[in-house]
Protein backbone atom coordinates (compact mmCIF):
# COMPACT_ATOMS: atom_id res chain seq x y z
CA UNK A 1 0.00 0.00 0.00
CA UNK A 2 0.59 3.66 -0.95
CA UNK A 3 0.46 6.69 1.19
CA UNK A 4 0.71 9.61 -1.07
CA UNK A 5 0.86 13.05 1.72
CA UNK A 6 1.66 16.26 -0.17
CA UNK A 7 5.00 16.06 1.16
CA UNK A 8 6.02 13.04 0.71
CA UNK A 9 5.06 9.66 -0.56
CA UNK A 10 6.11 5.97 1.04
CA UNK A 11 4.96 2.41 1.72
CA UNK A 12 3.11 0.41 3.83
CA UNK A 13 4.01 -3.06 4.08
CA UNK A 14 1.76 -4.42 7.03
CA UNK A 15 1.67 -8.55 6.71
CA UNK A 16 2.97 -11.46 8.31
CA UNK A 17 6.58 -12.04 8.72
CA UNK A 18 6.73 -7.92 7.62
CA UNK A 19 9.46 -7.57 10.03
CA UNK A 20 12.23 -9.69 8.07
CA UNK A 21 11.92 -7.31 5.56
CA UNK A 22 13.01 -4.25 7.60
CA UNK A 23 16.59 -4.11 7.42
CA UNK A 24 16.38 -4.62 3.40
CA UNK A 25 13.47 -2.18 3.06
CA UNK A 26 15.76 0.68 5.20
CA UNK A 27 19.14 0.04 3.18
CA UNK A 28 17.28 0.94 0.23
CA UNK A 29 16.58 4.34 1.49
CA UNK A 30 20.01 4.71 1.33
CA UNK A 31 20.92 5.69 4.81
CA UNK A 32 24.42 6.74 6.41
CA UNK A 33 23.00 4.74 9.62
CA UNK A 34 20.43 3.87 11.62
CA UNK A 35 19.39 4.21 15.47
CA UNK A 36 16.76 2.28 16.51
CA UNK A 37 14.06 3.42 19.44
CA UNK A 38 11.73 1.25 21.44
CA UNK A 39 10.71 1.10 25.28
CA UNK A 40 11.12 -1.33 27.99
CA UNK A 41 8.10 -3.84 26.63
CA UNK A 42 8.94 -4.01 23.14
CA UNK A 43 12.77 -3.91 23.07
CA UNK A 44 13.33 -6.94 25.03
CA UNK A 45 11.12 -8.75 22.54
CA UNK A 46 11.97 -7.79 19.09
CA UNK A 47 14.66 -5.39 19.76
CA UNK A 48 17.54 -7.58 19.44
CA UNK A 49 16.18 -9.75 16.45
CA UNK A 50 15.87 -5.83 14.69
CA UNK A 51 19.56 -4.70 15.46
CA UNK A 52 20.46 -8.20 14.22
CA UNK A 53 19.01 -7.55 10.76
CA UNK A 54 20.64 -4.24 10.18
CA UNK A 55 24.05 -5.84 11.48
CA UNK A 56 23.74 -8.62 8.82
CA UNK A 57 23.76 -5.94 5.96
CA UNK A 58 26.51 -4.11 7.41
CA UNK A 59 24.59 -1.27 9.20
CA UNK A 60 25.52 -0.27 12.70
CA UNK A 61 22.02 -0.03 14.55
CA UNK A 62 22.32 1.22 18.24
CA UNK A 63 19.24 1.01 20.28
CA UNK A 64 17.72 3.34 22.96
CA UNK A 65 15.35 1.08 25.24
CA UNK A 66 13.15 3.54 27.21
CA UNK A 67 11.18 2.59 30.33
CA UNK A 68 7.34 1.94 29.13
CA UNK A 69 4.54 4.25 29.00
CA UNK A 70 2.85 7.46 28.44
CA UNK A 71 5.13 9.63 30.68
CA UNK A 72 7.88 8.72 27.70
CA UNK A 73 5.86 11.01 25.72
CA UNK A 74 7.30 14.57 27.40
CA UNK A 75 10.22 16.62 26.72
CA UNK A 76 12.40 14.71 29.09
CA UNK A 77 11.94 11.85 27.09
CA UNK A 78 12.45 13.83 23.87
CA UNK A 79 15.95 15.01 25.10
CA UNK A 80 16.65 11.40 25.60
CA UNK A 81 15.78 10.65 22.04
CA UNK A 82 18.01 13.35 20.94
CA UNK A 83 21.28 12.67 22.96
CA UNK A 84 20.73 9.19 21.87
CA UNK A 85 20.79 10.30 18.03
CA UNK A 86 23.77 12.59 18.90
CA UNK A 87 25.28 10.20 20.20
CA UNK A 88 24.67 7.71 17.61
CA UNK A 89 25.86 9.55 14.98
CA UNK A 90 22.71 9.91 12.89
CA UNK A 91 23.62 12.38 9.89
CA UNK A 92 20.87 13.46 7.74
CA UNK A 93 21.31 10.75 5.83
CA UNK A 94 20.43 8.39 8.39
CA UNK A 95 17.24 7.00 9.48
CA UNK A 96 15.52 6.14 12.77
CA UNK A 97 13.48 3.38 13.52
CA UNK A 98 10.72 3.36 15.67
CA UNK A 99 9.92 0.16 17.13
CA UNK A 100 6.87 -0.37 18.92
CA UNK A 101 3.56 1.03 20.03
CA UNK A 102 1.73 4.25 19.36
CA UNK A 103 3.94 6.37 22.21
CA UNK A 104 7.23 5.21 21.22
CA UNK A 105 6.10 6.60 17.53
CA UNK A 106 5.04 9.55 18.44
CA UNK A 107 8.09 9.83 20.12
CA UNK A 108 10.23 8.71 17.93
CA UNK A 109 8.98 10.35 15.14
CA UNK A 110 9.11 14.10 16.42
CA UNK A 111 12.97 13.25 18.29
CA UNK A 112 13.13 12.59 13.41
CA UNK A 113 11.53 15.95 12.95
CA UNK A 114 13.60 17.89 15.44
CA UNK A 115 17.05 15.94 15.10
CA UNK A 116 18.89 18.23 12.19
CA UNK A 117 15.62 19.73 11.34
CA UNK A 118 14.55 16.63 10.00
CA UNK A 119 15.94 13.01 9.39
CA UNK A 120 14.27 10.03 8.11
CA UNK A 121 11.50 7.90 10.37
CA UNK A 122 10.59 4.53 10.07
CA UNK A 123 7.40 3.64 11.61
CA UNK A 124 7.25 -0.04 12.60
CA UNK A 125 4.52 -0.19 14.55
CA UNK A 126 3.86 -3.79 17.36
CA UNK A 127 0.39 -3.14 18.67
CA UNK A 128 -2.67 -3.16 16.58
CA UNK A 129 -3.80 0.15 18.01
CA UNK A 130 -0.48 1.63 16.09
CA UNK A 131 -0.86 -0.80 12.89
CA UNK A 132 -3.87 1.27 12.14
CA UNK A 133 -4.08 4.79 13.27
CA UNK A 134 -1.09 6.49 15.01
CA UNK A 135 2.26 4.86 12.22
CA UNK A 136 0.19 6.26 9.12
CA UNK A 137 -0.11 9.89 8.61
CA UNK A 138 2.51 11.83 10.13
CA UNK A 139 1.39 13.21 13.56
CA UNK A 140 4.34 13.07 15.67
CA UNK A 141 5.14 14.88 19.31
CA UNK A 142 4.89 14.25 23.02
CA UNK A 143 2.43 15.53 25.88
CA UNK A 144 2.58 18.91 27.79
CA UNK A 145 1.37 19.03 31.27
CA UNK A 146 -2.11 20.02 30.74
CA UNK A 147 -2.50 18.32 27.25
CA UNK A 148 -2.08 15.39 24.81
CA UNK A 149 0.08 15.39 21.91
CA UNK A 150 0.14 19.65 22.48
CA UNK A 151 3.89 19.64 21.59
CA UNK A 152 4.73 17.82 17.91
CA UNK A 153 5.25 18.27 14.28
CA UNK A 154 4.08 16.86 10.85
CA UNK A 155 6.08 14.39 9.93
CA UNK A 156 5.46 11.63 7.29
CA UNK A 157 7.68 8.51 7.92
CA UNK A 158 9.67 6.52 5.13
CA UNK A 159 8.04 3.88 5.34
CA UNK A 160 5.97 1.84 7.75
CA UNK A 161 6.83 -1.88 8.84
CA UNK A 162 3.93 -3.61 10.61
CA UNK A 163 4.57 -7.66 11.39
CA UNK A 164 0.97 -8.76 12.08
CA UNK A 165 2.48 -11.91 13.65
CA UNK A 166 3.85 -9.53 16.94
CA UNK A 167 0.46 -8.96 17.59
CA UNK A 168 0.59 -12.35 19.68
CA UNK A 169 2.75 -11.10 21.87
CA UNK A 170 -0.13 -8.15 23.09
CA UNK A 171 -1.72 -8.90 26.64
CA UNK A 172 -5.22 -9.43 25.66
CA UNK A 173 -6.88 -6.29 27.36
CA UNK A 174 -4.46 -3.79 25.06
CA UNK A 175 -5.14 -6.26 22.12
CA UNK A 176 -8.96 -5.83 22.55
CA UNK A 177 -8.61 -1.96 23.27
CA UNK A 178 -7.22 -1.15 20.23
CA UNK A 179 -10.70 -1.92 18.61
CA UNK A 180 -11.73 1.34 19.82
CA UNK A 181 -9.69 3.41 16.78
CA UNK A 182 -11.16 0.09 14.23
CA UNK A 183 -14.45 0.92 14.92
CA UNK A 184 -13.91 4.42 14.58
CA UNK A 185 -13.14 4.22 11.24
CA UNK A 186 -16.11 2.19 10.65
CA UNK A 187 -18.72 4.36 12.49
CA UNK A 188 -17.25 7.36 10.88
CA UNK A 189 -16.68 6.66 7.54
CA UNK A 190 -17.47 3.29 6.58
CA UNK A 191 -20.23 0.85 6.77
CA UNK A 192 -18.64 -1.55 4.74
CA UNK A 193 -15.98 -2.13 7.21
CA UNK A 194 -18.88 -2.06 10.27
CA UNK A 195 -19.74 -5.14 8.62
CA UNK A 196 -16.84 -6.59 8.29
CA UNK A 197 -16.22 -6.42 12.02
CA UNK A 198 -20.32 -7.66 13.24
CA UNK A 199 -19.46 -10.54 11.26
CA UNK A 200 -15.90 -11.78 11.93
CA UNK A 201 -15.86 -10.57 15.57
CA UNK A 202 -15.04 -13.79 17.29
CA UNK A 203 -12.04 -14.66 14.73
CA UNK A 204 -10.70 -10.95 15.33
CA UNK A 205 -11.31 -11.43 19.43
CA UNK A 206 -8.80 -14.56 19.11
CA UNK A 207 -6.28 -12.64 17.11
CA UNK A 208 -6.66 -14.70 13.64
CA UNK A 209 -4.59 -13.35 10.96
CA UNK A 210 -6.59 -13.98 8.79
CA UNK A 211 -9.37 -11.92 9.92
CA UNK A 212 -7.02 -9.05 10.80
CA UNK A 213 -5.32 -8.90 7.78
CA UNK A 214 -8.44 -7.26 5.72
CA UNK A 215 -9.32 -5.44 8.70
CA UNK A 216 -6.14 -3.83 9.35
CA UNK A 217 -5.50 -3.40 5.04
CA UNK A 218 -8.72 -1.26 5.17
CA UNK A 219 -8.05 1.13 7.96
CA UNK A 220 -4.51 1.89 6.65
CA UNK A 221 -6.41 2.83 3.22
CA UNK A 222 -8.89 4.78 4.69
CA UNK A 223 -6.62 6.71 6.85
CA UNK A 224 -4.18 7.53 3.75
CA UNK A 225 -7.01 8.76 1.62
CA UNK A 226 -7.75 11.37 4.58
CA UNK A 227 -3.70 12.00 4.61
CA UNK A 228 -3.93 12.53 1.15
CA UNK A 229 -6.33 15.27 1.06
CA UNK A 230 -6.09 16.81 4.36
CA UNK A 231 -2.26 16.16 5.60
CA UNK A 232 -1.67 18.99 8.62
CA UNK A 233 -5.60 18.59 10.05
CA UNK A 234 -7.12 21.91 8.40
CA UNK A 235 -10.50 20.29 7.60
CA UNK A 236 -11.11 16.67 6.44
CA UNK A 237 -8.46 14.82 8.86
CA UNK A 238 -11.29 16.23 11.37
CA UNK A 239 -13.00 12.87 10.87
CA UNK A 240 -10.09 11.01 11.97
CA UNK A 241 -10.71 12.56 15.39
CA UNK A 242 -14.08 11.00 16.21
CA UNK A 243 -14.15 10.07 19.90
CA UNK A 244 -10.89 11.49 20.14
CA UNK A 245 -12.69 14.93 21.56
CA UNK A 246 -13.80 13.33 24.98
CA UNK A 247 -11.61 10.22 24.71
CA UNK A 248 -8.21 12.50 25.30
CA UNK A 249 -9.88 14.65 27.72
CA UNK A 250 -10.13 11.96 29.54
CA UNK A 251 -6.75 10.55 29.47
CA UNK A 252 -5.27 14.55 30.47
CA UNK A 253 -7.65 14.46 33.43
CA UNK A 254 -6.90 11.03 34.49
CA UNK A 255 -2.81 11.78 34.35
CA UNK A 256 -3.22 9.55 31.69
CA UNK A 257 -4.01 6.10 33.42
CA UNK A 258 -6.82 5.18 31.35
CA UNK A 259 -5.68 3.64 28.44
CA UNK A 260 -6.12 5.45 24.97
CA UNK A 261 -8.34 2.91 23.16
CA UNK A 262 -10.79 2.61 26.25
CA UNK A 263 -10.59 6.68 26.58
CA UNK A 264 -11.19 6.77 22.52
CA UNK A 265 -14.63 4.33 22.86
CA UNK A 266 -16.00 6.41 26.02
CA UNK A 267 -15.11 9.43 23.63
CA UNK A 268 -17.44 7.82 20.86
CA UNK A 269 -20.05 6.64 23.45
CA UNK A 270 -20.82 10.63 24.69
CA UNK A 271 -20.34 11.76 20.58
CA UNK A 272 -23.10 9.60 19.49
CA UNK A 273 -25.83 10.32 22.04
CA UNK A 274 -24.67 13.82 21.59
CA UNK A 275 -25.57 13.58 18.05
CA UNK A 276 -28.61 11.63 18.51
CA UNK A 277 -29.89 14.31 21.07
CA UNK A 278 -29.31 16.89 18.27
CA UNK A 279 -31.41 14.57 15.69
CA UNK A 280 -28.32 14.15 13.50
CA UNK A 281 -28.75 10.53 13.98
CA UNK A 282 -31.46 7.97 16.02
CA UNK A 283 -31.35 5.87 18.53
CA UNK A 284 -30.52 2.96 16.02
CA UNK A 285 -26.91 3.60 15.94
CA UNK A 286 -26.25 4.16 19.57
CA UNK A 287 -27.70 0.71 20.16
CA UNK A 288 -25.17 -0.24 17.10
CA UNK A 289 -22.06 0.91 17.94
CA UNK A 290 -22.80 0.48 21.61
CA UNK A 291 -23.38 -3.59 20.63
CA UNK A 292 -20.34 -3.69 18.28
CA UNK A 293 -17.75 -1.81 21.11
CA UNK A 294 -18.95 -4.73 23.56
CA UNK A 295 -17.92 -7.36 20.98
CA UNK A 296 -14.60 -5.92 21.99
CA UNK A 297 -15.21 -5.49 25.97
CA UNK A 298 -15.53 -1.79 25.38
CA UNK A 299 -15.03 0.53 27.16
CA UNK A 300 -15.08 -0.59 30.08
CA UNK A 301 -15.35 1.43 33.87
CA UNK A 302 -15.03 4.73 33.15
CA UNK A 303 -12.40 6.82 35.57
CA UNK A 304 -13.66 8.38 38.61
CA UNK A 305 -13.90 11.77 37.51
CA UNK A 306 -15.64 14.70 37.81
CA UNK A 307 -17.28 16.14 34.69
CA UNK A 308 -15.85 19.36 35.20
CA UNK A 309 -12.14 18.35 34.74
CA UNK A 310 -12.83 16.70 31.76
CA UNK A 311 -14.52 19.27 30.25
CA UNK A 312 -11.96 21.87 30.89
CA UNK A 313 -8.88 19.09 29.35
CA UNK A 314 -11.43 19.03 26.17
CA UNK A 315 -11.34 22.70 26.02
CA UNK A 316 -7.89 22.95 25.96
CA UNK A 317 -7.49 20.26 23.49
CA UNK A 318 -4.95 21.53 20.33
CA UNK A 319 -7.96 21.15 17.95
CA UNK A 320 -10.37 23.64 20.11
CA UNK A 321 -10.97 26.94 18.70
CA UNK A 322 -10.74 30.21 21.04
CA UNK A 323 -12.07 27.57 23.67
CA UNK A 324 -14.45 26.06 22.08
CA UNK A 325 -15.11 22.57 21.17
CA UNK A 326 -15.18 21.38 17.38
CA UNK A 327 -17.11 17.93 17.58
CA UNK A 328 -16.86 15.18 14.88
CA UNK A 329 -20.28 13.41 15.05
CA UNK A 330 -21.61 10.54 13.54
CA UNK A 331 -25.04 10.76 11.11
CA UNK A 332 -24.96 6.78 10.41
CA UNK A 333 -23.12 4.38 10.12
CA UNK A 334 -19.98 5.31 7.99
CA UNK A 335 -20.89 9.08 7.78
CA UNK A 336 -20.06 12.02 10.07
CA UNK A 337 -20.43 15.60 10.03
CA UNK A 338 -17.08 17.38 10.88
CA UNK A 339 -16.71 20.92 12.89
CA UNK A 340 -19.85 20.65 14.94
CA UNK A 341 -20.83 22.98 17.73
CA UNK A 342 -22.46 21.33 20.63
CA UNK A 343 -24.04 23.37 23.72
CA UNK A 344 -22.64 23.20 26.70
CA UNK A 345 -24.90 21.96 28.45
CA UNK A 346 -25.41 18.85 26.59
CA UNK A 347 -21.93 18.47 26.59
CA UNK A 348 -22.11 18.41 30.41
CA UNK A 349 -25.21 16.21 30.71
CA UNK A 350 -23.56 13.59 28.27
CA UNK A 351 -19.98 13.79 29.70
CA UNK A 352 -21.92 13.19 33.60
CA UNK A 353 -23.78 10.12 32.09
CA UNK A 354 -20.36 8.25 31.21
CA UNK A 355 -19.07 9.50 34.41
CA UNK A 356 -21.89 7.79 36.52
CA UNK A 357 -22.41 4.84 33.79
Amino acid sequence: MTVAAPSRTYSVLAAPGALQELPRLVRELGCSGVAVITDSNVGPLWGEAVGAGFTGLGLEAPVLTLAAGEQLKSLAGLEMALEFLEASGIDRRGVVVALGGGTVGDLAGFAAATWLRGVRCVQVPTTLLAMVDSSIGGKTGVNSARAKNSIGAFWQPAAVVADLAVLGSLPRAEYLAAFAEVVKYAVAMDAGLFALLAETGPALRAGQVEALEPVISRCIELKAAVVARDERDQGARAVLNYGHTVGHALESASDFRLAHGRAVAMGMEVAVRIARDLGLCGDDLVIAQDALLRRFDLPGAPPELPATAVIEAARRDKKAVAGEIRWVLPRGIGRSAVDQRVPADLVRREVEWLLES
